[in-house]
């Protein structure tokens, strides 16, 4: 923490304010108390009030840290009352009592690593400076200082981050400068640069009297920051000064003996030492000499023929070493054997292949038919094979054509059909720059869609080629205005539409023309929704009179809300229950679909909600990890009955649509556009049941225009080679995702 205080050298002399300032230095002191910062000020100056707030300032730094008994808050307020009592027993003595001029104030700073905790009362303010706005901590009453016959300090608890800066001031310096100039100090300058300067704007300004002030900044703390010193603790020496002496009798003259007549061999064999070397040097000197040599003069020319001759044999060496060196590099260099080697592991990968390749699809035979276990194992290791190969320099226009036979025989395994996609309606002449979040099939038949730039639903008349405004923002109904559209779902007899207000409409068809009626239905407690609403859905209940459940998915509230309808069908009067059996957290739900049970594509899998549980049911995944990654739904949606038929999901990570069993969850068979981008566009969806035996039919949007794509082999087949690059779909996740969360309710089947 970062400190600034006013200077007692430059404090006004008239002022009766008192500052502590309290930074633990034992550990368990700082980890239990933290660091206190303490502001104690008096409106009127004078020694009985500086008295005053003397005894007021140390009763709290000394019972704060004193009191064991409870959390930092409880102590906090305990040492205000205990100093507000002591002070009330004095108030005749220190004239702070009943009609003196202005109580006692005391603002207080408690800092335990991030947490912080303030306390305010009487004429003292705190102030905390936060991403440059000035923030006014809670101060009950500035009038009600010490002393109070019932005084009850509002504690104020909360995070300090890096950056935060905290001020405890007195009131008449603020009432004498104003926040302002106290923010721009705070933001601009050091804390204890700010505090001078403001008070140095304080004494230009002719103020008299109360001055303190106290400024704290988080800063961060380095890793490799000094800390202080630690001093060895010596333990007392009783002995210290006597003279040391052995506790065994005799000892220290024995051992004084044995000291001397050591010191004085020693000294002989030193001597003897150096009478013995003097000898040996006199013996040498008599010994007989060799005369010294003498010198010899080269003329210049015969030294320079021995250096040619020396530079000449370094040359040859050099040579033969280079011939040598390049010998063994050109012969044997590792480059050669790792050239050979990748060829031979290329060759052989792709020659293992090819051999797995045949054994599945040899003449006459078909594992894939006949064995399914034996012809994935072979596909598998031949799939591994080719890109070791392709990784190790066989060009690709070898492995190409066995790559797409692998793969073939792979999605046979693994059930993928090649759809195709017929374009049903184009908004780019009708509304240009259309964006389309949400779409449902509505209660006539025919699309509606959710259009984000204009905020408007439309019906789509696919036989007309027509898109009808049925609901826009702006729009008034009575005396209501209609705002932005967020959500669609279909209920019964009628389209609902849910406003970025919380409203919910409802659009019922009066003809196939486009025709209908637009009115409020009344929920109960919409207004408290808020802005995090993710879904909503409908169940019916009684289809004869038009009744339906509606489902909120309601992050805040942990749940999904279930509304019952009234008999009338005009509202939900009633308050919701919540469907899940335990409250849970659903923040990131990309779709919800209703039969009954309700389905939930909650971070990329799929869960099933019988009776508010969730069992045993689990979305079977397809297996085909080693062609794509691991599926990712975020949309779901069904044309069967309740506990019937086939739920269709919608795989975001590989641009798929995968039919699983509803009532098992078992995996049944996978989808593939065969055009490009195929559904990686893909924003929105819903699933139409065939009739007299004929496929389900599959109505998508890419954001501009509606397709539909009929779920059965397609007539041409694009070849399987698409499946090999599996993280091409991966560009669609961020597209497909949002998609999903503006679309959450799939179609509501029949019970």
């Amino acid at each position: 923490m970062k400190l600034g205080l006013v200077p007692e050298g430059d404090r006004l002399l008239d002022s009766p304010d008192v500052l502590i300032v309290v930074e633990p230095d034992v550990g368990s002191v700082a980890r239990t108390k933290g660091s206190l910062y303490l502001l104690v000020t008096g409106r009127v100056p004078g020694s009985r009030v500086a008295d005053a707030a003397r005894q007021v300032a140390e009763t709290i730094r000394t019972e704060y840290y004193y009191d064991e008994s409870a959390g930092i808050r409880v102590c906090i307020r305990k040492a205000v009352q205990l100093a507000n009592k002591k002070l009330g027993h004095q108030r005749d003595r220190l004239g702070v009592g009943p009609g003196s001029p202005g109580p006692i104030g005391v603002a207080l700073a408690v800092v335990r690593g991030s947490e912080l905790y303030v306390a305010t009362a009487g004429p003292a303010e705190a102030y905390l400076v936060r991403q440059a706005r000035l923030l006014t901590l809670p101060d009950p009453n500035r009038d009600r200082g010490l002393p109070a016959d019932e005084l009850e300090p509002e504690i104020w608890r909360g995070e300090i981050v890096v950056g935060d800066s905290l001020v405890l001031v007195s009131a008449n310096v603020v009432a004498r400068l104003g926040p302002d100039e106290l923010k721009d100090a705070m933001v601009t300058l050091h804390p204890q640069s700010a505090v001078e300067h403001l008070h140095h704007r304080f004494v230009a300004s002719d103020g008299t009297g109360s001055d303190g002030a106290i400024a704290i900044e988080a800063a961060e703390v380095p890793a490799t920051a000094k800390q202080r010193a630690l001093v060895p603790v010596r333990p007392p020496e009783p002995h210290a000064g006597t003279p040391n002496r052995s506790p065994i009798p005799l000892a220290d003259d024995v051992s004084g003996g044995v000291a001397a007549v050591q010191a004085g061999a020693g000294r002989a064999g030193q001597a003897a030492r150096g009478a013995a070397g003097r000898a040996l040097g006199r013996l040498q000197d008599r010994m007989p000499r060799r005369a010294p040599r003498r010198g010899r003069v080269n003329p210049v020319s015969s030294r320079r023929a021995a250096q040619r001759r020396v530079a000449v044999a370094l040359l040859a060496f050099l040579a033969v070493a280079s011939g040598l060196g390049l010998g063994v590099y050109f012969l044997g260099r590792p480059g050669a054997a790792q050239v050979i080697d990748s060829v031979t592991a290329a060759q052989r990968a792709f020659q293992a292949a090819e051999a797995d390749v045949a054994a599945v699809f040899a003449p006459g035979i078909d594992l894939v038919r006949d064995d399914r276990a034996k012809a994935t194992k072979l596909l598998a290791d031949a799939y591994q094979k080719l890109a070791d190969a392709r990784a190790a320099g066989v060009p690709e226009s070898n492995v190409a054509p066995l790559r797409t036979q692998v793969i073939a025989g792979l999605d046979r395994i693994y059930h993928v059909v090649n759809v195709s996609a017929k374009l049903l309606f184009s908004f780019d002449r009708a509304v240009p720059n259309v964006e389309v979040v949400a779409l449902v099939q509505g209660p006539d038949g025919v699309p509606y869609v959710l259009d984000r730039t204009t905020e408007t639903v439309y019906r789509v008349d696919l036989k007309a080629r027509k898109a009808t405004q049925v609901l826009r923002a702006g729009q008034l109904v009575g005396t209501l205005k209609v705002a932005a559209p967020k959500m669609l779902a279909m209920g019964g007899p009628d389209l609902l539409v849910l406003d970025a207000k919380n409203v919910l409409w409802r659009w019922r068809p009066a003809d196939s023309h486009g025709a209908g009626t637009l009115t409020r239905v009344r929920v109960t407690g919409a207004s408290s929704w808020g802005p995090d609403i993710l879904a909503i859905g409908t169940f019916v209940r009684n289809a004869d009179k038009g009744l339906y459940n509606l489902y909120v998915l309601d992050p805040s509230e942990r749940q999904v809300l279930r509304y019952a309808p009234a008999a009338d069908g005009t509202g939900y009067p009633a308050a919701p229950t919540g469907f899940l059996a335990t409250a849970q957290a659903v923040d990131d739900v990309d779709a919800m679909f209703i039969d009954g049970d309700v389905f939930l594509a909650e971070g990329g899998i799929i869960g099933r909600y019988v009776g508010g549980q969730t069992g045993s049911w689990r979305a079977v995944d397809p297996g085909d990890t080693i062609l794509r990654p691991a599926p990712r739904y975020v949309d779901v949606s069904s044309a069967d009955p309740r506990n019937e038929g086939v739920l269709y999901a919608f795989d975001e990570a590989n641009s798929r649509l995968i039919a699983l069993d509803k009532p098992t969850g078992a995996f049944r068979e996978q989808y593939r556009i065969i055009t490009d981008p195929g559904w990686r566009q893909l924003r929105a969806m819903y699933v139409v049941a065939g009739t007299d035996g004929d496929p389900a039919t599959l109505i998508w949007t890419d954001g501009r225009r509606l397709y539909s794509s009929v779920l059965q082999p397609a007539a041409t087949s694009a070849g399987p080679s698409a499946s090999a690059t599996p993280g091409a779909s991966g560009a669609a996740a961020t597209a497909a995702g949002s998609a999903a969360a503006a679309t959450p309710s799939g179609p509501p089947a029949s019970p």
